[in-house]
């Protein structure tokens, strides 16, 4: 199994995605572990997917 590209890591206040290739954070902070958000970015890559799973967790931080 290769390994992942992209990874939710546990931050204080909540979870970030670690981009393993880059080596830099991908999008913001979420109180909640992203893992439908990972699936995806790490699968298919559907950009409309991507961009409801983004503003999904955006919403549930407020």
């Amino acid at each position: 199994m290769s390994r992942r590209r992209y990874v939710a890591r546990g931050v204080p206040g909540g979870y970030r995605i670690w981009d393993s290739r880059a080596r830099r954070w991908w999008g913001d902070l979420y109180e909640l572990c992203p893992d439908e958000l990972l699936e995806e970015i790490n699968g298919a890559g559907d950009y409309t997917r991507i961009t409801a799973l983004l503003r999904r967790y955006r919403a549930q931080k407020r």
